[in-house]
């Protein structure tokens, strides 16, 4: 009850005129951010840091939080309606969302993203409500065993999203992984696969690789295809209908718990956890072959663990002081500029800030379901605009954001290789998503693996010492065995469609 009380009081002062303002500010900017592709939450709260300071503690931190949660939500626009991924966490929305927007639902898939970050926004906020400082201490015994395992546990969703052939999806993770390996490594600093070449000692980029097998990728295809629009048929109602919310209801719920929970572990970010709740869905979905081809759960799901991950990963921030994500790190240091020390006693010594900023969480995601839903007819015409057009515009967009990122022509020229590369995968048919799914996890997990055998002096029986690490891993080989059925299955029923077509065509 106290915490209930000490929220209300953060709401007396996050009403105030000012600071509903900055919330909205900071909601708006964010949204804005996270459709540009390449920019994302870290470079804006970055830029936007020093201009902050002008401001009190509380608005300036109310502000960046806005900027933070609002970019997690703008990735979701460009991904259904363009198929270009804002951020690394909105791949997972392109699989099916870009399919509805083709079928001229793209305004429904895009009113479901933003009812899933609102519902599951709030369920994070409300964690950090009551949970904040039993949860955070939970989040500590992690460590590096357990972080393995938990990327072990992320990388069996390659066989769901290895489309009709595991082999092609297994082959595409190891190649995720090798170009991952370029440049330094993520433990003894070493130089690994740079052929001589300087540009490459820094690596290639995610975004480079994302923008590429994706947006630049997109616009070869819709070239050769010489499409007239986006949208294949008539858009229908702009907004979900009733049978849409109510598919949607249950992967909203577990996308929202799912994105919680693990959104406490510091380094789990964003882009494990949407890879993990579309994958979660699939599973539990009685019809798991319509997704990829348009089901809503598959934007409601990762859309929810989205945001929940971002709104949970305040409180390890505020409670311990540990920042869960990039740009929780960078809202971390402008704490510090503001002299705040998150802790255990930052609740005791500046409990006024800390709830007030709580509060201004839940009008942020007020604001953010206020702003965005009256647009969602206007995004879907950008569906009608004739293919001509609208293909110039994402190949700036996409060369804009992936310059930006770090002033780096090569990082161009990556992404138009890697446009060059997603084409040709598209059309012989080999999935793309395993290759970026490795990309992003094997260094982590690489690390965590050096790590984890540095605490041992080189044993693996530290495995099973670690309860936490055990259970993930058989967690994962029961998901292994699961995700094999259930392909298994869908074969077998796609196969009784195709001969039952046959026979009544016969």
């Amino acid at each position: 009850m106290e915490a209930l009380s000490m929220l209300l009081t953060g709401f007396g002062e996050a009403l105030t005129p000012m600071n509903i303002a900055m919330a909205v500010l900071g909601a708006l900017v964010g949204t804005l951010v996270g459709m540009l592709p390449g920019l994302g939450p870290t470079s804006a709260i970055a830029i936007l840091l020093p201009l902050t300071t002008v401001l009190g503690p509380i608005q300036g931190i109310i502000m960046l939080a806005g900027i933070y949660y609002g970019a997690m939500y703008g990735g979701s626009t460009t991904a259904i309606l363009l198929n270009i991924p804002g951020e690394v966490s909105s791949v997972p929305t392109c699989l099916d969302g870009y399919p509805l927007a083709k079928k001229g639902r793209g305004g429904a898939a895009l009113g479901i993203a933003a009812i899933a970050s609102f519902a599951a926004g709030l369920l994070g906020v409300v964690g950090l409500v009551f949970f904040a400082p039993v949860l955070a201490d939970q989040a500590l015994k992690f460590g590096p065993p357990e972080y393995f395992a938990l990327m072990v546990l992320a990388l069996t969703v390659i066989v769901n999203l290895a489309g009709n052939s595991i082999i092609k999806g297994l082959i595409m993770g190891l190649l995720g992984y090798l170009f991952a390996m370029m440049g330094m490594g993520p433990s003894g600093g070493q130089m690994r696969f740079t052929f001589g070449s300087d540009a490459l000692m820094a690596g290639i980029d995610m975004i480079s690789v994302i923008i590429g097998l994706f947006a630049i990728a997109e616009v070869f295809k819709g070239m050769e295809e010489n499409k007239g629009t986006i949208a294949i048929g008539k858009i229908s109602n702009p907004y979900p209908n009733a049978s849409e919310l109510k598919q949607s209801t249950g992967a909203i719920a577990r996308g929202g718990l799912l994105g919680f929970v693990l959104g406490l572990l510091p380094g789990c970010s964003t882009a494990v956890t949407t890879f993990l709740a579309y994958d979660l869905e699939r599973k539990v979905s009685k019809t798991p072959e319509r997704f990829g081809k348009g089901a809503i759960e598959g934007v409601a799901a990762p859309e929810a663990a989205n945001n929940a991950t971002s709104s949970s990963g305040f409180i390890p921030l505020f409670a311990l002081g540990i920042p869960s994500s990039p740009p929780l790190a960078i809202l971390l240091a402008g704490l510090m500029i503001y002299g705040l020390q998150p802790g255990p006693v930052l609740f005791e010594q500046n409990g006024g800030f800390v709830w007030t900023v709580i509060a201004s969480m839940f009008i942020g995601n007020v604001m953010l379901l206020v702003l965005n839903l009256p647009l969602v007819g206007l995004w879907a015409k950008l569906t009608r605009v004739p293919y001509g057009i609208i293909a110039p515009i994402i190949l700036i967009l996409s060369i804009i954001g992936t310059y930006t990122l770090r002033n780096s022509l090569f990082d161009v020229l990556m992404a138009l290789i890697f446009g060059v590369v997603g084409y040709v995968l598209n059309k012989y048919r080999w999935p793309v998503v395993p290759f970026i799914l490795c990309f992003i996890l094997g260094p982590m997990m690489e690390q965590s693996f050096v790590q984890t055998l540095s605490m041992s002096g080189g044993s693996f029986a530290i495995f099973a010492t670690r309860p936490i690490a055990l259970s993930i891993f058989a967690l994962a080989l029961v998901l292994l065995v699961v995700s094999i059925v259930l392909i298994r299955r869908t074969k077998k029923q796609v196969k009784a469609a195709v001969g039952e077509d046959a026979d009544i065509a016969g």
